[in-house]
């Protein structure tokens, strides 16, 4: 199953207005556009608390417009960030280390492939848990580099934990915090610290909903920057071009993707390659999150699925193909698709990317095609990490939970609650 591409039902010009409006008017717009979605957002405010999805479909589908917003905020940083690099790169055997907690670190994880071909320097994400337990194994042996820590609210226990430790341990680092809230205790709590740098996005990313969904995708948009700091015009080019797709994922999509997420499939595994594994992360964790463990998940690569995991495809599992740009990568991720075809493995597949080969999927697959504008593999994982929270939300729904709170007992919460952190003696 193929749907038309989004130029068929909304012109370009048009877009580019409603792009540019405020919040409220961006929601009229594509509750304008039809289908499930947005029915879902036509719906008075207070129906839409009762069934508590306010804040995630709010959240989801401002997405398009919050990052032509961070775009723009962001590439008046340029000199800061150029500023950073400079120190980074003066300093021999130094690296640049991405870290966060939970969705915040595979926002790095998405990152750090791109970065580290973009600047020529290594790169690398480490949680923040990985951090505090072994510092000495994920921090650059020279002690001298940049720690970009990523945080949505900035107050779960590890985020501040990681800032002060690695601050005590190793004070030649240099730190860039870049998070969605201004109050809260990671941007804070090191005011005045001449080492430590912050971008604080706008509160419209800092998500109220549990789950992460537009304060993650906003994050990696700001984070690319760091390797497109000597472009900044071609950086809000790309910007906008994800934001049309997202547009394309919303609008022409939605109710396919809908579909899907009220089929029989009880688990369901992603795969990506590169960036694309860190999109497949978070995706995965969307789907768990959101049915509050109901539907079990796991991210994996494409070529890791033949490695043991391949057993777990069963004939209630749901398979989602980030499939890649690249002709290399992608020669070795039809392979594994074709080959779960001949094997007969799976429920069905998403399988979302450009130029997708005809005959790749099979009967009740869903093939969907992002033609509205070109996009790398480095850029994608916005819009792989998009589709898997409409899936999720619309699964959530589907499993009588409420997307703003689906952990009914409260056994995961928004912000990580508070636990002691242990330093070596």
């Amino acid at each position: 199953m193929k749907t038309p591409g989004v130029e068929s039902k909304i012109a370009a010009a048009e877009l580019d207005q409603k792009l540019t409006g405020s919040v409220e008017d961006w929601f009229r717009y594509v509750a304008l556009q039809g289908g499930e979605i947005g029915a879902l957002l036509s719906a008075a405010g207070e129906e839409q608390t009762r069934r508590g999805y306010r804040h995630t479909l709010r959240e989801i589908a401002q997405q398009p417009l919050t990052w032509l917003e961070t775009a723009a905020n962001l590439v008046e940083r340029v000199g800061m960030l150029e500023t950073e690099l400079a120190r980074l790169r003066a300093r021999p055997g130094a690296a640049l280390v991405l870290t966060g907690s939970g969705s915040s670190v595979y926002a790095g994880e998405c990152l750090a492939p791109a970065l580290q071909a973009a600047l020529r320097l290594p790169v690398q994400a480490v949680s923040a848990g990985a951090l505090l337990t072994d510092p000495a194994g994920c921090l650059p042996p020279s002690g001298e580099g940049l720690l970009v820590s990523f945080a949505r609210s900035g107050n779960s226990p590890e985020s501040c934990g990681v800032l002060d430790s690695v601050r005590e341990l190793s004070p030649a680092m240099r730190h860039l915090i870049l998070t969605c809230n201004g109050q809260g205790r990671l941007a804070t709590g090191s005011l005045g610290d001449a080492r430590v740098s912050s971008i604080v996005l706008d509160d419209k990313t800092h998500d109220r909903s549990l789950v992460m969904t537009s304060s993650f995708t906003n994050m990696a948009l700001a984070g690319r920057l760091l390797g497109q700091t000597a472009d900044p015009a071609g950086y809000r080019r790309r910007a906008r071009d994800l934001a049309f797709l997202g547009v394309e994922l919303l609008s022409v999509h939605g109710d396919a993707l809908a579909r899907i997420a009220r089929s029989g499939f009880r688990s369901a595994a992603y795969l990506g390659s590169d960036s694309r594994f860190g999109s497949a992360r978070e995706a995965s964790l969307k789907m768990l999150e959101m049915t509050d463990g109901r539907v079990r998940t796991f991210p994996e690569s494409y070529l890791g699925l033949r490695h043991g995991p391949m057993c777990a495809i069963d004939a209630q599992a749901l398979v989602v193909c980030f499939l890649s740009s690249d002709p290399l990568r992608r020669a070795y991720e039809t392979d594994l698709i074709q080959e779960l075809n001949r094997k007969k493995l799976g429920a069905g597949k998403i399988v979302l990317g450009q130029g997708v080969p005809a005959g790749l999927a099979t009967e009740g697959d869903l093939v969907i095609d992002l033609e509205t504008a070109p996009v790398s593999d480095d850029d994608a994982p916005l819009l792989d990490v998009m589709l898997g929270q409409i899936l999720a939300f619309f699964r959530c729904l589907h499993e009588g939970l409420r997307p703003d709170l689906p952990s009914a007992d409260g056994v995961i919460n928004r912000v990580v609650e508070d636990f002691a952190i242990h330093r070596r003696s």
